[in-house]
């Protein structure tokens, strides 16, 4: 997304303004002093000299700083040229308004020598003094510079991360060193200048001098603890703020990164978190498209309890397939085909999981759905025929796609089964293995020898007990097991007056 030269231009003015802003701060310190010492006639010199160096000289220093970050909101260089001109943008700010800085404090505390006066609370300062107030007075000003630059910097953060998606991924700061001047700052540097008037001076000079000390400290305490504070604090509130989103579901949300200490990089570290959890919910979601919800799961559980070995289980197999399938298949076109088989599947599914069973795997056109593992299911043999009962009305009262009239067979086994995760590496799948499962299968393929649509196992039918009609068949040989077993048909339209749907 572009963007207009008068954005890049209200950007660039705002860096300025904030960067010579000490100008203005300076102002009012020698205000201050010249209402304590009653020095008005020297103000002027003093705040020209200020205004001379922090705002005029300081302009141009900050606008050559600024011009490679114009030029990439411009389009003409790329974000990794500017990237460490980003992160050290505070820095570079303060470091020169704290090289003009200690010059315009040496002019202004050396006035003194040069324009004595007769008053005893204007007496040149001593060499202690003077050290002491131009360190002091520099490192307020680079201080002050800095984290109003930092300030400046968590904005343009943001409307770069909002038109070109890009976060600051270089992180030279130090949230202790910041902590640790800012506490310096407030403290320790007023206590240090009323530290050295009281070893300078005494009488009407020390009164005056703790005076603008005290007033100069409650002014410079007051704007840096504002800029400070939200320079600091604001990043953390931001990624708090994003951290509650995602404790509510929300995995869309990515943070801006608008600091260039641990913070910051912590934020980093965040948006590749969130976007790893979005990543294994895309393949989640996509798992879940594949195997069933139920089943994906419980792979998902058992894999997060470090789970792989199988455990034997009681179980109703069922499988379904749609009778000449190939031959349905040879005069359809691919699309009408593929439309007719998923219109298909979703009738068929939804009876499967109403009554409480799980779809392990498609078969082609077949489905192998079990109840009872790899979740739990009452009644789990009733379940499996109610579910064949009401797929069989399902499909046989409608047509798919085009109009595709379709006849499925069902076999149903109940038994033991062995469940467990098969595969290594990267490749794993659950399963159901067993002759139960085996047999479900051949039931389901004997419809066609018997002309029916229901075949189940003796097991399963002495599991329903009289909640059914069941139309004995005899034994038959399977292929496949060492002998003959008993099967039963189950014709829906026989079920009149049995709770079917129980």
């Amino acid at each position: 997304m572009s963007v207009t030269p008068s954005e890049i231009a209200a950007l660039r003015l705002g860096y300025l303004w904030r960067t010579t802003s000490i100008a203005f701060v300076s102002v009012a310190l020698n205000v201050i002093f010249a209402a304590a010492t009653g020095t008005w006639s020297r103000l002027w010199l003093a705040a020209a000299g200020g205004l001379l160096l922090l705002l005029g000289v300081n302009w141009l220093i900050a606008q050559r700083l600024f011009e490679p970050i114009r030029r990439y909101l411009a389009g003409q260089i790329a974000f990794e040229d500017i990237q460490r001109r980003l992160t050290q943008l505070p820095l570079l700010s303060a470091r020169y308004v704290g090289l003009l800085a200690l010059v315009v404090v040496a002019f202004q505390n050396s006035m003194a020598w040069w324009f004595p006066s007769d008053r005893p609370g204007l007496s040149p300062p001593t060499i202690v003094d003077f050290v002491t107030i131009c360190i002091v007075l520099s490192f307020f000003f680079f201080t002050y510079t800095y984290f109003v630059v930092s300030d400046y910097l968590a904005k343009l953060c943001d409307f770069i991360f909002a038109r070109f998606g890009r976060n600051l991924g270089l992180f030279f700061g130090s949230y202790r060193l910041k902590l640790t001047v800012a506490l310096l700052v407030i403290s320790a540097a007023p206590l240090a200048a009323i530290v050295a008037h009281l070893f300078s001076y005494d009488g009407e000079r020390l009164q005056v001098s703790i005076l603008v000390d005290v007033a100069s400290a409650i002014f410079g305490i007051a704007i840096s603890a504002y800029f400070i504070s939200r320079s600091l604090l604001r990043p953390i509130g931001v990624l708090s703020r994003a951290m509650t989103k995602v404790v509510d579901g929300d995995l869309a949300v990515r943070v801006p990164v608008t600091s260039n200490d641990e913070v910051g990089q912590l934020t980093g570290r965040f948006n590749d978190m969130i976007e790893g959890l979005r990543e294994r919910e895309q393949i989640r979601e996509t798992f879940g498209r594949y195997v069933d919800e139920n089943v994906a799961a419980a792979i998902l559980r058992r894999q997060g309890d470090g789970q792989r070995s199988g455990e034997i289980g009681e179980a109703t197999i069922l499988f379904t397939d749609i009778e000449n399938f190939t031959t349905i298949a040879e005069y359809l076109a691919p699309h009408e085909l593929v439309g007719a088989l998923n219109d298909y599947l979703e009738t068929v599914l939804a009876p499967i999981r109403d009554h409480g069973g799980v779809v392990n795997t498609f078969i082609g056109d077949g489905i192998f759905a079990s109840f009872n593992m790899p979740l739990a299911c009452e009644d789990h043999a009733a379940a499996a025929v109610r579910a064949a009962i009401d797929i069989q009305c399902a499909v046989g009262s409608r047509t798919f796609g085009t109009g595709v009239a379709l006849t499925t067979r069902i076999g149903i086994s109940t038994g033991p089964v062995i469940g467990g995760d098969i595969g290594t590496g990267r490749r794993m799948s659950f399963t159901l293995l067993g002759e139960t499962v085996n047999l479900a299968s051949r039931l389901e393929g004997l419809n066609k020898e018997h002309g029916t649509k229901i075949l189940v196992s003796d097991s399963t039918c002495a599991a329903c007990g009289d909640r059914f009609v069941f139309r004995p068949l005899g034994k038959v040989v399977v292929r496949g097991l060492g002998e003959s077993v008993a099967v039963f048909s189950v014709d829906p339209q026989e079920q009149h007056g049995k709770p079917t749907n129980a």
